[in-house]
Order: C-alpha cells, then sequence, then structure tokens
C-alpha cells in the first residue's frame, strides 16, 4: 500500500527501519496506519483508526509505554503546539532516542531549525520533496515542562465572567472567538423559551469549554465533546476552574455517545483540517443531529456566513431560522420536528 499524504511519501522512501519507532501526531494515512510501529496522537478520529485495525495508540494523556526505537513527529500547522509536542517527547521518552520531524513547507517545517537550536538540540536535514522537508535529531532533557503550555484567562461576557483554561492547538486558544461571543448572545433566549431550564444540552467541538461552563452555570445537565483530546482536557478544566460539573468526552462528532438524546445542541464547528478546508465534522454535526435530538429538540450553531451551511440544515431538519448575522457569522436555529 503506497503512502497517501506528501509528508507519508517523502518518509515512504527513505531507507530506516521504523518497526519499533512511534508515529507522533501524524494525518490520516492507510501505508501507517498498515504498517509498523505505534502511534501518539491527541485526534481522536485518528486514534479510533488506529485502534480498529488492531495497531497499538494512545494520546499524550496516557504516556507512552515501553519507550521506543525512535520518534517521528510530525509538524503541526500550530508552531505552538509542535513545540509542545517537542517538550513533551523530551520530557518522557529517554535522551538520546532518535527523532525526526516531517512537515510541509507550507506548514512551517522550516521553522524547526530555530526551535531545536534555541532547546540546544543539533539538527540535520535528511530529505525534501513533495513540499516537505525530514530532519533528524536526538532527545534531550531540556529543562522546560511542557505543562506550562497550558494557558488560564479569564473571559467579561458584560454581566459575568467565566475563567478558562486552553492548550496550544485548541481552537480560540488564549481568546474568546467572535462567532462564539456571537452565538452566546443568542443561547439565552434560544434555550430558555417558556421559562423552563437548558435541560440536557451537548456541546459538540467543546474547545476551551466556554459553552459548556455558560451553560452549566445556568442550569444545564451539560455533556461536551471534541475529536482533540487538548480540548476534552481544557474542558475539564474549565468546568473545574468555575467550580461546575459535566460529562467531557473524547469523540469524533456523535461516535462516543451511543443512544443519548437532548434538548439541544450546540457548536461553533470547525471547517479547517490543518490548511484544508474540510466540511466532513460540520455535515456529520448538522446531518445526524436528529437522530441526536429530542422531539422538538434544537440544534443552535455559529458558523462563518459565507458557509455552506444552510441546505445541510434544510435536508436534515427541513428548515432553519437565522437568529444573528453581523455580515461575519451567523447563527442558525434547527428544530426536529
Amino acid at each position: 500500500m503506497s503512502a497517501e499524504t506528501p509528508v507519508c511519501q517523502l518518509l515512504e522512501r527513505q531507507d530506516a527501519d521504523y518497526g519499533g519507532w512511534l508515529w507522533v501526531a501524524p494525518p490520516r494515512d492507510a501505508w501507517l496506519e498498515a504498517g509498523e510501529g505505534r502511534l501518539l496522537s491527541a485526534d481522536q478520529g485518528v486514534l479510533a483508526a488506529w485502534r480498529a485495525r488492531g495497531r497499538v495508540a494512545h494520546s499524550p494523556f496516557e504516556g507512552v509505554e515501553p519507550a521506543p526505537s525512535g520518534v517521528v513527529l510530525f509538524w503541526p500547522k500550530s508552531h505552538a503546539l509542535g513545540e509542545w509536542w517537542l517538550l513533551w517527547l523530551c520530557a518522557h521518552l529517554p535522551s538520546g532516542t532518535p527523532l525526526q520531524l516531517v512537515g510541509e513547507n507550507q506548514g512551517g517545517i522550516k521553522r524547526v531549525l530555530k526551535v531545536l537550536a534555541a532547546l540546544g538540540l543539533g539538527c540535520r536535514k535528511v530529505d525534501s520533496a513533495r513540499r516537505c522537508g525530514l530532519y533528524a535529531t536526538r532527545l534531550a532533557r531540556v529543562g522546560i515542562d511542557p505543562d506550562a503550555a497550558w494557558t488560564t484567562f479569564e473571559v467579561d461576557l458584560g454581566d459575568e465572567t467565566l475563567r478558562l483554561v486552553s492548550h496550544p492547538g485548541v481552537f480560540g486558544h488564549g481568546k474568546l472567538d467572535d462567532g462564539t461571543r456571537l452565538l452566546l448572545e443568542q443561547l439565552s433566549a434560544s434555550l430558555a423559551e417558556g421559562g423552563e431550564a437548558p435541560g440536557d444540552v451537548l456541546d459538540a467541538g467543546c474547545g476551551d469549554g466556554i459553552l459548556v461552563a455558560w451553560l452549566a452555570r445556568r442550569g444545564a445537565r451539560v455533556t461536551a465533546v471534541d475529536v482533540s483530546h487538548f480540548a476534552v482536557e481544557a474542558t475539564r478544566r474549565t468546568l473545574a476552574a468555575n467550580g461546575l460539573e459535566g460529562e467531557v468526552l473524547a469523540s469524533d462528532v456523535y461516535s462516543a455517545l451511543g443512544a443519548h438524546r437532548f434538548d439541544a445542541i450546540v457548536s461553533n464547528p470547525p471547517f479547517h483540517q490543518e490548511r484544508a478546508v474540510d466540511y466532513g465534522p460540520a455535515g456529520r454535526l448538522i446531518l445526524e443531529a436528529p437522530e441526536h435530538l429530542r422531539s422538538g429538540g434544537q440544534l443552535i450553531l455559529v458558523a462563518n456566513a459565507f458557509l455552506p451551511y444552510p441546505d445541510m440544515l434544510t435536508r436534515a431538519f427541513g428548515g432553519f431560522e437565522v437568529l444573528a448575522d453581523d455580515r461575519r457569522f451567523r447563527v442558525y436555529r434547527a428544530v426536529k420536528g
């Protein structure tokens, strides 16, 4: 089976024996999933795909045992997240472990030279092709705790303040996204029509947990899901920081929810996978939403105004309404009959 992505095509042509190696934060690629080595990823979709093949796969919150023969780190679009992965590997794996770093030129792989130099790690270029680069070094203790990457900040929502915890790679890291703010402005009236409590609410794509924290504070029974284990951990920390409770699960959209039905689903869904536009997760969120809502339940989401979600909402629900439109973002609501 041949590699599908440019970074894996570059690795495929190497002479290295990757059998005992650890693949860190790779993309979905059948060549990797059918090959040798173990996986370390914070992406629940990638983890599930490897485990479905009987492959060894862990998140960084589970650790790595035993120590690998070597490591390949796939450099992400988020430079800060790439640095975190590098610090995590240096802190958790034996010094001297061979490390290769691979990534696309447009994704910033060439910047790893400065990052490695700043950490006192030597580096050599191994190969380049398909507009990608491959570099090699060895892990060493660098004296920087990767947990220092966690950020805590407060968001002023006018009549209240929430304390949020975030991590590089989590959507809206370190700030409140404008679309999420617009969504919050609409949620109070939409979820409390008739003067009742919000009920069972799902936040699909929870990020740093601002929506579930806001909802839990108003008495909702909240469940939060995100494909990113960083987001799952951030949301758990955000709830704890505000003295709130809720269930938070790693889930590729609805994959971990089983037959649970909700009174409402709220979301600011992603539409990028690294640098590529990807409507897949948002499409499943919308089209499968009726299966996860009780009768009369509603889907409320915010999205960039240019995204093609009205057609999906019509297909799934037969109709929808626009609750807010500031020309940049729209807040949509659709109700299950």
